[in-house]
């Protein structure tokens, strides 16, 4: 019976570690978005972090429009980040999980 904790407790570290190895790996993965034909860009991390902001002088003049854009063109980059680090997170955790039954959490 202890074996199977000990066993289990294994595969739970295990599993905290690929999510770990997995978080660090998404700093490296960088996504891309520009609006407004590519006046704005942004590149943000699949772990949400801002990378880099390029803005052409001709949204310079308008306050308001670069606002917009600015808040459009980074809310695009930080959901397609979100939505890659959850898969990414979601196939770490499953991937080092023991077969518990009942647990079927992540399906």
């Amino acid at each position: 019976m202890f074996g199977d904790i000990s066993g289990m407790m294994g595969k739970i570290k295990e599993a905290q570690q690929k999510v770990e190895e997995t978080k660090k790996r998404l700093n490296t993965v960088l996504i891309d978005e520009s609006a407004a034909s590519g006046a704005i860009k942004v590149t943000v991390t699949a772990n949400r972090e801002v990378k880099a902001i390029t803005i052409d002088e001709s949204l310079l003049e308008d306050k308001e429009e670069l606002e917009d854009y600015l808040i459009l063109t980074l809310n695009k980059a930080l959901k397609r980040a979100g939505d890659i680090n959850e898969q990414e997170l979601a196939i770490a955790a499953k991937a080092g999980m023991p077969n518990i039954p009942g647990m079927d959490m992540f399906k």
